[in-house]
């Protein structure tokens, strides 16, 4: 056999299950249902002893993962994902333009947390995994939940609308300095408040906006609709467009620049943002 990952344990509050507590420590084993193949198949040693799914974890422990010479070899994602906040509960990630939040391709952010994030030391954590969902051309703040109580919770605070989300976009044509937009979005109440921060004049499009968007509620493709329906849809739009106004190679102007809420269990008062990406900022170098 061959040994293919190492994992020390950090102290517990309380002990803890093995097999609840090996899930998310391996890259090739992600599941609770894979930790308990590999202890079946002899492929994991607690402090040079063979695992068993009764073994008590506590804290210190030097857990290894071995491959046998009969193991299928796991492909691995390697994807580098920069962590804005992390604690024992939840995350907060940037996620770039351009790669999906989950789903079955094999590269998706979801994907990749496990390698990313720190492994919780609370009793019922689980593989860790996005609360909520950014278009896969949209780049921002994506909020992480790493154990069972914290996605639960998290997901109450988006449905009581607790957790505020601002965006950047960049729009196309002449329009108001600020408003409301109360439009439905697949027959469901929608609403988004928007703030005009600069506008400079285009060849092509007339008028880009630099434009603040509140979403109040969080309807799929909310903002890029509503832009749309007002007749100033987002830059870099292929979806949804104005005849001849589409910006080809760029990708979406839209970008989740920041999230505020209350952590639901620390209680402390989480406020994270993230600067604009470099396609903003060419055309509006002043933000």
């Amino acid at each position: 056999m061959q040994l293919t990952e190492t994992h020390i344990v950090e102290k517990l509050e309380k002990p803890i299950r093995f097999q609840e507590y090996g899930v998310g420590i391996f890259n090739t084993i992600p599941t609770k249902s894979g930790i308990k193949k590999a202890i079946k198949k002899e492929l994991i040693f607690i402090d040079g002893l063979l695992a068993t799914t009764s073994k008590f974890i506590s804290g210190g422990e030097k857990i290894e993962l071995y491959q046998s010479e009969k193991s299928s070899t796991f492909e691995r994602l390697k994807l580098d994902i920069e962590v804005l906040f992390e604690d024992d509960y939840l995350a907060v990630i940037y996620k770039p333009a351009g790669i999906l939040v989950s789903g079955n391709k094999f590269v998706t952010i979801a994907n990749g947390l496990t390698q990313n994030l720190k492994k919780s030391n609370q009793s019922d954590a689980v593989k860790p995994q996005p609360v909520h969902r950014l278009d896969y051309p949209t780049s921002g703040l994506l909020l992480i939940g790493k154990t069972s109580n914290s996605i639960t919770e998290l997901g109450k605070l988006f449905e009581e609308k607790e957790i505020q989300k601002t965006y950047f976009a960049i729009s196309i044509g002449k329009m108001n300095l600020k408003g409301i937009i109360n439009i439905d979005v697949d027959d469901k109440n929608a609403l988004t408040e928007f703030d005009v921060l600069k506008s400079v004049v285009s060849e092509r499009f007339e008028f880009l906006n630099l434009v603040k968007l509140l979403p109040k509620t969080g309807r799929k493709h909310q903002l890029r609709k509503h832009l749309l329906a007002i007749g100033n849809p987002i830059l870099g739009d292929k979806e949804y467009f104005l005849e001849n106004k589409i910006l080809n190679g760029k990708g979406l102007f839209l970008h989740a620049a920041s999230l505020e809420f209350t952590h639901p269990f620390t209680k402390e008062q989480i406020s994270i943002s993230k600067e604009l990406p470099k396609k903003f900022t060419k055309i509006f170098p002043d933000f």
